[in-house]
């Protein structure tokens, strides 16, 4: 998997689609999510399409299966027969959703059970700052969650809240993009 998701971050051609094309793909996105001024949170399955038709318009149609149960934890597309895990986020890299889920006991057994199982492509949107797009292959992953461990690699909701969801912590996070396997386009939005 690692060499085709390496070449959508190589080729100029995709590079340069990516910088002026998604911008204007997720601010349409977050326009037709919104209610009442405030996002929705369909607009985590908008952007992941906006991603998906971008490995289709490289590797085409014919490589990449979308039609996928929505309750898999972290595939959220097939490429090549591989599965890929999709995650946005808007403003700082402070914590990426690993499962969204409400029930604290689904919560703690996925914490106890989660390894990186697959690449991952990850979307940071700063509006009017730096926006990155990065692929982080499953080498990343598990170098860095074998190096600081489950405890400081997965963080759980509080007890009592609704967070929604378990997290990769924010120090994971950060030491995986900073991963010299990871590849980027920046400055994209």
């Amino acid at each position: 998997m690692t060499d085709y998701l390496k070449q959508l971050f190589s080729e100029q051609n995709i590079k340069q689609r990516i910088k002026g094309k998604m911008p204007v793909l997720f601010q349409l996105a977050e326009q037709d999510s919104s209610r009442a001024g405030r996002i929705g949170m369909e607009i985590g399955s908008v952007r992941e399409r906006i991603i998906i038709a971008l490995l289709m318009y490289r590797f085409g149609e014919e490589n990449v299966i979308t039609n996928l149960p929505i309750t898999l934890p972290e595939t959220d597309v097939i490429l090549f027969k591989k599965p890929i895990s999709i995650k946005t986020v808007t403003g700082s890299l402070v914590g990426i959703k690993l499962i969204w889920t409400v029930d604290a006991h689904k919560a703690v057994e996925f914490s106890q059970n989660y390894n990186p199982s697959m690449d991952m492509l990850l979307v940071q949107i700063n509006w009017n700052v730096v926006g990155w797009f990065y692929y982080i292959p499953l080498n990343s992953q598990l170098k860095i969650f074998n190096q600081i461990g489950r405890k400081n690699y997965i963080k759980l909701p509080k007890a009592g809240t609704n967070p929604r969801g378990v997290e990769i912590t924010k120090q994971a996070i950060q030491l995986i993009v900073k991963d010299k396997e990871v590849s980027l386009v920046q400055n994209y939005i």
